[in-house]
Protein backbone atom coordinates (compact mmCIF):
# COMPACT_ATOMS: atom_id res chain seq x y z
CA UNK A 1 0.00 0.00 0.00
CA UNK A 2 1.33 3.65 -0.73
CA UNK A 3 0.80 5.55 2.26
CA UNK A 4 -0.78 9.28 1.29
CA UNK A 5 -0.89 12.81 2.94
CA UNK A 6 -3.02 15.33 1.76
CA UNK A 7 -2.93 19.27 1.84
CA UNK A 8 -6.22 20.56 1.99
CA UNK A 9 -9.48 19.86 3.20
CA UNK A 10 -12.10 21.11 0.76
CA UNK A 11 -14.45 18.84 -1.55
CA UNK A 12 -11.07 18.09 -4.52
CA UNK A 13 -9.27 16.71 -2.00
CA UNK A 14 -11.91 14.60 -0.37
CA UNK A 15 -12.94 13.19 -3.78
CA UNK A 16 -9.42 12.43 -4.36
CA UNK A 17 -9.22 10.38 -0.93
CA UNK A 18 -12.21 8.61 -1.63
CA UNK A 19 -10.91 7.57 -5.12
CA UNK A 20 -7.43 6.61 -3.48
CA UNK A 21 -9.42 4.05 -1.18
CA UNK A 22 -11.92 2.85 -4.28
CA UNK A 23 -8.63 1.56 -5.84
CA UNK A 24 -7.55 -0.38 -3.29
CA UNK A 25 -4.21 0.78 -3.20
CA UNK A 26 -3.53 3.32 -0.85
CA UNK A 27 -3.59 4.04 2.84
CA UNK A 28 -3.99 7.80 4.58
CA UNK A 29 -0.98 8.33 6.45
CA UNK A 30 -2.01 11.90 7.28
CA UNK A 31 -3.94 15.01 6.91
CA UNK A 32 -2.56 18.28 6.56
CA UNK A 33 -4.27 21.57 7.21
CA UNK A 34 -3.63 25.31 8.78
CA UNK A 35 -6.64 24.44 11.04
CA UNK A 36 -6.31 22.14 13.79
CA UNK A 37 -9.97 21.46 13.71
CA UNK A 38 -10.56 21.59 9.59
CA UNK A 39 -7.38 18.67 9.93
CA UNK A 40 -8.77 16.46 12.47
CA UNK A 41 -12.41 16.12 11.00
CA UNK A 42 -11.06 15.60 8.10
CA UNK A 43 -8.67 12.75 9.58
CA UNK A 44 -11.77 11.32 11.18
CA UNK A 45 -14.01 10.95 8.41
CA UNK A 46 -11.39 9.35 6.10
CA UNK A 47 -9.82 7.19 9.17
CA UNK A 48 -6.81 9.00 8.45
CA UNK A 49 -3.75 8.04 10.95
CA UNK A 50 -3.02 12.03 11.93
CA UNK A 51 -3.88 15.50 11.57
CA UNK A 52 -1.70 18.08 11.30
CA UNK A 53 -0.79 21.94 11.65
CA UNK A 54 3.05 21.74 10.39
CA UNK A 55 3.92 20.58 6.54
CA UNK A 56 7.30 19.60 7.76
CA UNK A 57 5.33 17.32 9.83
CA UNK A 58 3.26 15.84 7.02
CA UNK A 59 6.33 15.35 5.11
CA UNK A 60 8.00 13.47 7.81
CA UNK A 61 5.42 10.91 8.97
CA UNK A 62 7.04 7.26 8.92
CA UNK A 63 6.99 5.83 5.55
CA UNK A 64 5.43 8.80 3.38
CA UNK A 65 5.39 8.00 -0.37
CA UNK A 66 2.93 10.28 -1.94
CA UNK A 67 1.79 13.78 -0.85
CA UNK A 68 -1.68 14.99 -3.13
CA UNK A 69 -1.37 19.40 -2.60
CA UNK A 70 -4.87 20.46 -3.03
CA UNK A 71 -3.58 24.03 -1.58
CA UNK A 72 -3.58 27.52 -3.20
CA UNK A 73 -2.01 27.47 -6.84
CA UNK A 74 0.62 30.01 -5.52
CA UNK A 75 2.07 27.50 -2.69
CA UNK A 76 2.21 24.42 -4.87
CA UNK A 77 5.78 25.30 -6.25
CA UNK A 78 7.20 25.55 -2.56
CA UNK A 79 5.53 22.77 -1.48
CA UNK A 80 5.87 20.36 -3.59
CA UNK A 81 10.27 20.97 -3.69
CA UNK A 82 10.32 20.65 -0.22
CA UNK A 83 8.82 17.27 -0.70
CA UNK A 84 10.71 16.02 -3.71
CA UNK A 85 14.32 16.79 -2.19
CA UNK A 86 12.62 14.37 0.56
CA UNK A 87 12.40 11.91 -2.02
CA UNK A 88 8.64 11.95 -1.98
CA UNK A 89 6.08 11.81 -4.84
CA UNK A 90 4.09 14.72 -5.43
CA UNK A 91 0.48 14.85 -6.62
CA UNK A 92 -0.73 18.47 -7.52
CA UNK A 93 -3.71 19.65 -8.51
CA UNK A 94 -4.21 21.85 -11.45
CA UNK A 95 -2.48 24.06 -12.49
CA UNK A 96 1.19 22.51 -11.14
CA UNK A 97 3.16 25.96 -11.47
CA UNK A 98 2.78 29.53 -12.01
CA UNK A 99 4.75 29.31 -14.78
CA UNK A 100 8.35 28.21 -16.40
CA UNK A 101 10.85 28.77 -14.00
CA UNK A 102 8.86 27.17 -11.21
CA UNK A 103 8.70 24.51 -13.69
CA UNK A 104 11.99 24.29 -14.35
CA UNK A 105 12.87 24.19 -10.72
CA UNK A 106 10.76 21.50 -10.22
CA UNK A 107 12.23 19.28 -13.24
CA UNK A 108 16.02 20.26 -11.95
CA UNK A 109 15.03 18.67 -8.40
CA UNK A 110 13.53 15.84 -9.33
CA UNK A 111 16.55 14.84 -11.89
CA UNK A 112 18.48 15.03 -8.28
CA UNK A 113 16.20 13.11 -6.54
CA UNK A 114 14.74 10.14 -8.86
CA UNK A 115 13.13 7.97 -6.65
CA UNK A 116 10.04 11.00 -6.36
CA UNK A 117 7.97 11.67 -9.18
CA UNK A 118 5.09 14.18 -10.43
CA UNK A 119 1.50 14.18 -11.14
CA UNK A 120 -0.60 16.82 -12.32
CA UNK A 121 -3.99 16.29 -11.05
CA UNK A 122 -5.33 16.71 -14.48
CA UNK A 123 -8.04 14.22 -14.59
CA UNK A 124 -10.06 14.34 -17.72
CA UNK A 125 -6.68 13.36 -19.80
CA UNK A 126 -6.83 10.21 -17.72
CA UNK A 127 -10.40 8.65 -18.36
CA UNK A 128 -11.34 6.38 -20.76
CA UNK A 129 -13.66 8.63 -22.68
CA UNK A 130 -10.47 10.91 -23.64
CA UNK A 131 -8.81 7.64 -24.92
CA UNK A 132 -12.26 7.72 -27.11
CA UNK A 133 -12.02 11.06 -28.22
CA UNK A 134 -8.10 10.25 -29.01
CA UNK A 135 -8.51 6.96 -31.25
CA UNK A 136 -11.66 8.91 -33.15
CA UNK A 137 -9.34 11.97 -33.94
CA UNK A 138 -6.78 9.81 -35.08
CA UNK A 139 -9.43 8.13 -37.68
CA UNK A 140 -10.52 11.01 -39.27
CA UNK A 141 -9.16 11.54 -42.61
CA UNK A 142 -7.77 15.59 -41.83
CA UNK A 143 -7.90 18.06 -38.94
CA UNK A 144 -9.43 21.50 -39.03
CA UNK A 145 -9.76 22.64 -35.65
CA UNK A 146 -11.66 22.60 -32.68
CA UNK A 147 -13.77 24.27 -30.19
CA UNK A 148 -13.41 23.43 -26.92
CA UNK A 149 -15.62 24.50 -23.67
CA UNK A 150 -15.85 24.61 -20.20
CA UNK A 151 -17.66 27.42 -18.06
CA UNK A 152 -19.07 26.54 -14.59
CA UNK A 153 -20.28 29.56 -12.51
CA UNK A 154 -18.31 29.48 -8.84
CA UNK A 155 -20.17 29.92 -5.63
CA UNK A 156 -17.01 31.76 -4.70
CA UNK A 157 -17.72 34.56 -7.55
CA UNK A 158 -20.94 35.32 -5.15
CA UNK A 159 -18.02 36.11 -2.87
CA UNK A 160 -16.34 38.80 -4.93
CA UNK A 161 -19.44 40.19 -5.80
CA UNK A 162 -19.94 41.03 -2.56
CA UNK A 163 -16.48 42.63 -2.35
CA UNK A 164 -14.37 39.57 -1.10
CA UNK A 165 -11.22 38.59 -2.26
CA UNK A 166 -11.28 34.20 -2.29
CA UNK A 167 -8.02 32.45 -3.01
CA UNK A 168 -9.53 31.24 -6.44
CA UNK A 169 -9.87 34.81 -7.89
CA UNK A 170 -6.91 36.73 -6.96
CA UNK A 171 -3.49 37.58 -8.28
CA UNK A 172 -1.65 36.76 -4.80
CA UNK A 173 -2.72 33.08 -5.25
CA UNK A 174 -1.98 32.94 -8.99
CA UNK A 175 -5.61 32.23 -9.75
CA UNK A 176 -8.67 33.17 -12.08
CA UNK A 177 -10.56 31.44 -14.93
CA UNK A 178 -7.59 30.24 -16.77
CA UNK A 179 -5.83 29.19 -14.35
CA UNK A 180 -8.60 27.43 -12.68
CA UNK A 181 -11.00 25.79 -15.54
CA UNK A 182 -9.12 26.89 -18.31
CA UNK A 183 -6.73 24.14 -17.67
CA UNK A 184 -8.56 21.20 -18.36
CA UNK A 185 -9.38 22.74 -22.05
CA UNK A 186 -5.56 23.38 -22.82
CA UNK A 187 -4.68 19.82 -21.48
CA UNK A 188 -7.27 18.55 -23.67
CA UNK A 189 -5.88 20.68 -26.95
CA UNK A 190 -2.01 19.73 -25.57
CA UNK A 191 -2.40 16.04 -25.24
CA UNK A 192 -4.27 15.66 -28.69
CA UNK A 193 -3.25 18.41 -30.65
CA UNK A 194 0.55 19.37 -29.27
CA UNK A 195 1.92 22.59 -28.46
CA UNK A 196 0.24 25.36 -30.45
CA UNK A 197 2.74 27.42 -32.54
CA UNK A 198 0.89 30.63 -31.20
CA UNK A 199 -1.47 31.66 -28.71
CA UNK A 200 -3.71 34.82 -27.81
CA UNK A 201 -6.13 35.25 -25.17
CA UNK A 202 -8.86 37.81 -24.52
CA UNK A 203 -9.65 37.76 -21.07
CA UNK A 204 -12.34 39.18 -19.43
CA UNK A 205 -11.30 40.80 -16.25
CA UNK A 206 -13.08 41.30 -12.61
CA UNK A 207 -12.86 43.61 -10.02
CA UNK A 208 -10.08 41.52 -8.36
CA UNK A 209 -7.91 41.93 -11.10
CA UNK A 210 -7.97 38.64 -12.58
CA UNK A 211 -9.78 36.88 -15.14
CA UNK A 212 -13.51 35.53 -14.56
CA UNK A 213 -13.70 34.36 -18.04
CA UNK A 214 -12.00 34.67 -21.49
CA UNK A 215 -11.40 33.67 -24.87
CA UNK A 216 -8.04 31.23 -26.15
CA UNK A 217 -6.95 30.62 -29.51
CA UNK A 218 -4.47 27.92 -29.86
CA UNK A 219 -2.69 28.25 -33.47
CA UNK A 220 -1.68 25.12 -35.17
CA UNK A 221 -0.11 26.43 -38.38
CA UNK A 222 -3.12 25.02 -40.28
CA UNK A 223 -6.20 25.12 -37.83
CA UNK A 224 -7.12 26.43 -34.75
CA UNK A 225 -8.33 25.44 -31.80
CA UNK A 226 -10.72 28.03 -29.87
CA UNK A 227 -10.64 27.53 -25.95
CA UNK A 228 -14.17 29.23 -23.97
CA UNK A 229 -13.96 28.89 -20.67
CA UNK A 230 -14.90 30.82 -17.42
CA UNK A 231 -16.05 30.95 -13.70
CA UNK A 232 -18.78 33.72 -13.72
CA UNK A 233 -21.40 32.06 -15.91
CA UNK A 234 -22.47 28.75 -17.20
CA UNK A 235 -22.69 27.35 -20.56
CA UNK A 236 -23.82 24.02 -21.81
CA UNK A 237 -22.13 23.81 -25.31
CA UNK A 238 -20.32 21.27 -26.37
CA UNK A 239 -17.08 21.00 -27.93
CA UNK A 240 -16.24 19.94 -30.93
CA UNK A 241 -13.37 18.74 -33.03
CA UNK A 242 -13.62 18.90 -36.87
CA UNK A 243 -12.62 17.15 -39.80
CA UNK A 244 -13.57 16.96 -43.10
CA UNK A 245 -17.14 15.49 -42.77
CA UNK A 246 -16.83 13.95 -39.44
CA UNK A 247 -16.74 15.80 -35.86
CA UNK A 248 -16.03 14.52 -32.56
CA UNK A 249 -18.14 15.50 -29.85
CA UNK A 250 -17.94 16.32 -26.28
CA UNK A 251 -20.43 17.29 -23.43
CA UNK A 252 -18.11 19.01 -22.39
CA UNK A 253 -13.82 19.74 -22.65
CA UNK A 254 -13.38 19.75 -18.97
CA UNK A 255 -15.82 16.61 -17.77
CA UNK A 256 -15.96 14.60 -20.94
CA UNK A 257 -18.75 12.45 -19.72
CA UNK A 258 -20.46 11.89 -23.02
CA UNK A 259 -18.34 11.48 -26.26
CA UNK A 260 -19.25 10.41 -29.38
CA UNK A 261 -18.53 10.46 -33.65
CA UNK A 262 -20.85 12.53 -36.00
CA UNK A 263 -20.50 11.50 -39.46
CA UNK A 264 -21.42 13.72 -42.84
CA UNK A 265 -24.02 15.11 -40.34
CA UNK A 266 -25.97 11.79 -39.08
CA UNK A 267 -26.46 10.18 -36.16
CA UNK A 268 -24.16 10.46 -33.50
CA UNK A 269 -22.25 7.15 -32.71
CA UNK A 270 -21.75 7.33 -28.71
CA UNK A 271 -18.22 6.51 -28.34
CA UNK A 272 -18.79 6.88 -24.18
CA UNK A 273 -17.89 4.60 -21.71
CA UNK A 274 -19.95 3.36 -18.48
CA UNK A 275 -20.20 6.72 -15.89
CA UNK A 276 -17.73 6.64 -14.09
CA UNK A 277 -18.38 6.47 -9.82
CA UNK A 278 -15.47 9.14 -9.24
CA UNK A 279 -13.94 11.20 -11.76
CA UNK A 280 -10.85 11.37 -10.40
CA UNK A 281 -10.42 7.33 -10.02
CA UNK A 282 -8.98 6.80 -13.43
CA UNK A 283 -6.18 9.41 -12.47
CA UNK A 284 -5.42 7.93 -8.95
CA UNK A 285 -5.47 4.49 -11.07
CA UNK A 286 -2.94 5.33 -13.20
CA UNK A 287 -0.59 7.16 -11.08
CA UNK A 288 -0.42 4.05 -8.35
CA UNK A 289 0.26 1.68 -11.59
CA UNK A 290 3.54 3.95 -12.52
CA UNK A 291 4.81 4.12 -8.70
CA UNK A 292 4.08 0.48 -7.73
CA UNK A 293 6.31 -0.33 -11.26
CA UNK A 294 7.92 2.11 -12.22
CA UNK A 295 10.34 0.42 -14.00
CA UNK A 296 7.64 -1.59 -16.37
CA UNK A 297 7.85 -0.17 -19.70
CA UNK A 298 4.38 0.98 -20.78
CA UNK A 299 4.66 2.92 -17.46
CA UNK A 300 8.03 4.83 -18.03
CA UNK A 301 6.45 5.52 -21.03
CA UNK A 302 3.31 6.88 -19.62
CA UNK A 303 4.71 8.71 -16.73
CA UNK A 304 7.54 10.41 -19.37
CA UNK A 305 4.47 11.41 -21.59
CA UNK A 306 2.15 12.53 -18.14
CA UNK A 307 5.36 15.06 -17.43
CA UNK A 308 6.02 16.15 -20.61
CA UNK A 309 2.13 17.69 -20.84
CA UNK A 310 2.73 19.05 -17.61
CA UNK A 311 5.65 21.24 -19.13
CA UNK A 312 4.00 22.22 -22.18
CA UNK A 313 0.80 23.07 -20.64
CA UNK A 314 2.39 25.02 -18.03
CA UNK A 315 4.39 26.68 -20.93
CA UNK A 316 0.82 27.24 -22.64
CA UNK A 317 -1.04 28.72 -19.82
CA UNK A 318 2.11 31.15 -19.29
CA UNK A 319 2.25 32.03 -22.84
CA UNK A 320 -1.69 32.73 -23.06
CA UNK A 321 -1.07 35.07 -19.75
CA UNK A 322 1.49 36.93 -21.16
CA UNK A 323 -0.95 37.35 -23.99
CA UNK A 324 -3.44 38.51 -21.99
CA UNK A 325 -1.19 40.87 -19.92
CA UNK A 326 -2.26 38.93 -16.88
CA UNK A 327 0.90 39.19 -14.22
CA UNK A 328 1.03 37.14 -11.05
CA UNK A 329 3.26 37.83 -7.62
CA UNK A 330 4.80 34.36 -8.03
CA UNK A 331 6.37 35.89 -11.50
CA UNK A 332 8.24 38.49 -9.65
CA UNK A 333 10.16 35.33 -6.96
CA UNK A 334 13.37 33.62 -8.01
Amino acid sequence: MLRLGTVGTGWITQQLVEAAAMSGRFELAGVYSRSVEKAQAFARKNQAEQAVTDYQELLDLKGLDVVYLASPNSLHFNQALKAIRQNITVIVEKPAFSNPQEMAAIMAALADHPQAKLFEAARNVHTPNFHAVARALSGLPAVQGASLTYMKYSSRYDQVLDGGEPNVFTREFSGGALQDLGVYPVYLAVALFGVPAQVNYFPTLIQTGVDGKGVAVLRYGTYDVTVNFGKTSNSVAPSEIYGLKETVEMDSAGELTQVGLRQDGQKLTDLSAQPLVNPMLPEVQDFARVLEDPVAETNVADYHRWLLWSQQVNQVLYGLRVAGNLRFPADDHE
